[in-house]
């Protein structure tokens, strides 16, 4: 009996020292990985490309940061809001993110900016990727938050293929040159009193978000961007019954047409994404609301924001290449 105690003791302790020198290891890997990463974010290869490049921006130096799937970023382009009203932002969407991954982009965020406001564009509150899937991100969205190596751990093949640039994205907006045009109905925002439902985990990673936001003086925009493919009556009926219920500002692009989208012209995917002509309308409505109902610093001028206009120039030759083919 007695020998079963010490060998029994003897396990735990090689177990114990085992997970501490495995942890000690992660730890000093993942510092490793953020430092390599703050400097090289085009080491960076797939979804994580976006957690490395809010990390590179200089401390404190913007204003507002977008959050969302690829209707984020393909619909709100920084570098306009830039040059129309001198707003600092970033544009922080990933290809059909799951809210696990907008709540710890947006603590991610939160490390190195104070935003005045988050802006949350709308689809992916209605994604539910199956229990299975849930549980995978609730588990290991937090693990690559706290140990940067398990979220940067492809980092090694730029050593050999080298970086890949950044130059087609500008503070997390992508050039889209394409055009499909969207031949549905028109008039895809018929009004009706049924309600889209969003999925549990959503209202409690929204619950998470809205309180990390007020945690850090940040106020919170819902927008619904212009997509015919992703958006509804029913949806918006869901999403302005819960803005109200908690005080949220919302603004639905689909029921304002300001923007003056051209379905045959404006869209890369027959009305799914809008491509650059679409999302500089989009742009330009949005900086208008912003302007209109919040009081965001103009940064132009500024000798620390220098560079901003020297991207400006590199994303007005982008746009100019792509606008007139």
């Amino acid at each position: 009996m007695q020998d079963f105690e010490v060998n029994t003791m003897k396990r735990l302790k090689k177990g114990i020292l085992f997970f501490l020198t495995f942890f000690f290891l992660l730890g000093l890997c993942s510092a490793a990985a953020s430092r390599i990463t703050a400097g090289c974010r085009g080491c960076v290869r797939g979804r994580s490309r976006v957690f490395a490049g809010i990390s590179a921006e200089k401390k404190d130096s913007l204003d507002v940061i977008f959050l969302g799937d690829s209707e984020s970023y393909t619909s709100f382009s920084p570098m306009d809001l830039w040059a129309q009203h001198g707003i600092a932002s970033y544009n922080c969407g990933q290809s059909s993110q799951r809210i696990q991954e907008t709540y710890y982009m947006l603590k991610t965020a939160l490390q190195t900016q104070s935003p005045k406001l988050v802006i949350l564009e709308t689809n992916l509150m209605f994604r539910d990727p199956g229990l299975a899937e849930n549980v995978l991100l609730t588990v290991g969205e937090p693990l690559r938050f706290y140990f940067p190596a398990l979220r940067y751990h492809n980092i090694w093949k730029s050593v050999f293929d080298g970086p890949k640039t950044d130059a087609d994205s500008f503070k997390g907006f992508p050039v889209h040159s394409d055009i499909e045009p969207y031949t549905g109905a028109k008039k895809y925002m018929q009004p009706t009193d049924s309600v889209k439902k969003m999925p549990a985990h959503t209202y409690l990673y929204m619950d998470m978000i809205r309180k990390l936001c007020a945690k850090n003086n940040a106020s919170l925009l819902l927008v619904s961007t212009t997509s015919p493919v992703n958006y509804s009556y029913p949806k918006h009926n869901a999403l302005e019954a819960y803005a109200r219920r908690y005080n949220i500002p919302y603004f639905d692009l689909n029921l304002d047409d300001r923007a003056g989208i051209d379905w045959e012209k404006d869209t890369m995917d027959k009305g799914d994404h809008l491509n650059l002509s679409g999302a500089r309308k989009v742009t330009a409505v949005l900086g208008s609301y912003l302007m209109e109902n919040y009081s965001l610093p103009d940064h132009r001028g500024e000798k620390k924001y220098s560079d901003w206009n020297t991207l400006l120039e590199q994303y007005q030759t982008a746009a100019d290449r792509t606008e007139n083919g």
